[in-house]
């Protein structure tokens, strides 16, 4: 493994954070207890939502998205293919089928509205939103649409933690949003999820569903609030451990001063990049919304070897990375669709090192050594 002068990401853990976590592991009490608890009623209000629903990681939260607000077969949902898989594999894993839509542009890479639109017929029961590198994207247009053509808008939020559209949080336009604890997110904890509401039924269905289909929790029964359960549905086991819980709390306090940072680091690549004629950046939010800034990414110019620019940053120990290979493309998709904006940015974009603690003297590096591995050709 390289020893980076610049990774892409680099999680670093506090001292109490890591006392907090251990005084958990003291406690006894490990999975989905007081912390769980106490993390779903911080987050929830964090985001501005009625209910959080804390699960093992993002794609539980999607997939317990995509099932309790009642996907099934038959069902349609409109879905990006510029995304993570899992994005699109929870559509699947509940028994509907996706439709690709394409992006906005290239420096726009977020499924449009317009797009959107176009790929809706007559089986077409949802749309899912991913706010593409912490964007906002078009998540109110994207929310007008649903509402006029009364579909289902689920909201994959992995990047978006912290940001903003019109004064709304992000992953919260639509019926569900899921959120993203993955060790390279904007809220690290290693793995961890959240599913928010607003929707009381849909919010008890995927408590219900978290855990086994189980009426009753371990932790329920331990305050002795029941005597014992039942199970009324075909559940899963999406739970999330206390450990978990207790270092998500710890880092939802430095959230929104990590997110500052972020910003700053990406104010500061664009105003170093902004003279190449050889990179497109992306679009920024309009006035007042803001982004999470989970990924900074430029489009290289037609002809430029994307592969060797990469070689060379890593000659130089500067980390890259493409954010992401289009799922329509993979074997286990299968798709025919003509997604031509998506394809070309898939092909040319580039993913540069972002991180809260990401150094000005870093990113002075970052940029001299891409400006000569451009001006190689």
């Amino acid at each position: 493994m390289p020893d980076w002068r610049v990774p892409l990401a680099d999680v670093r853990i506090s001292e109490e954070e890591i006392a907090a976590v251990a005084e958990t592991y003291r406690s006894g009490w490990l999975s989905m207890g007081p912390r769980t608890q106490e993390l779903e009623e911080k987050f929830a209000g964090y985001v501005g939502m009625k209910h959080a629903v804390a699960v093992s990681n993002g794609t539980a939260a999607l997939h317990l998205a995509a099932v309790a607000s009642g996907l099934g077969p038959g069902d349609e949902v409109v879905v990006p293919s510029l995304t993570f898989v899992a994005t699109v594999t929870t559509i699947r894993q509940a028994g509907a089928t996706p439709v690709f839509a394409d992006i906005a542009g290239l420096d726009r890479p977020w499924i449009s509205a317009e797009a959107a639109e176009a790929a809706i017929g007559g089986r077409t029961k949802a749309i899912m939103n991913m706010t593409y590198g912490g964007h906002p994207s078009e998540s109110s247009e994207l929310a007008a649409l649903a509402s006029e053509r009364d579909l289902i808008l689920l909201e994959d939020a992995a990047h978006g933690l912290g940001g903003s559209q019109d004064g709304r949080h992000l992953g919260t336009f639509g019926l569900a949003g899921a959120f993203s604890f993955f060790s390279n997110k904007n809220l690290p904890v290693g793995e961890g999820g959240m599913l928010v509401t607003d929707d009381d039924d849909l919010a008890a269905r995927a408590r219900l569903l978290r855990s086994h289909g189980m009426t009753t929790l371990t932790w329920d029964r331990h305050k002795g609030h029941a005597g014992g359960y039942d199970v009324v549905e075909l559940g899963f086991n999406h739970r999330i451990d206390e450990p978990r819980a207790t270092l998500a709390i710890a880092r939802l306090d430095r959230l929104d001063a990590d997110n500052e940072r972020r910003a700053a680091a990406a104010g500061l690549y664009r105003e170093r990049l902004a003279d190449r004629t050889d990179l497109i950046l992306l679009e920024p939010p309009s006035q007042g919304d803001v982004s999470a800034n989970h990924l900074f990414t430029a489009v290289l110019a037609e002809g430029i070897d994307r592969d060797a620019v990469r070689e060379r940053l890593s000659a130089e120990r500067v980390q890259s990375s493409v954010h992401y290979p289009p799922v329509h493309h993979f074997s286990a998709y299968d798709s025919d669709a003509q997604l031509p904006l998506t394809d070309a940015y898939a092909t040319r974009a580039l993913t540069l090192p972002l991180f809260p603690n990401l150094t000005e003297e870093g990113i002075e590096l970052v940029v001299r050594t891409l400006g000569e591995a451009l001006d190689q050709g």
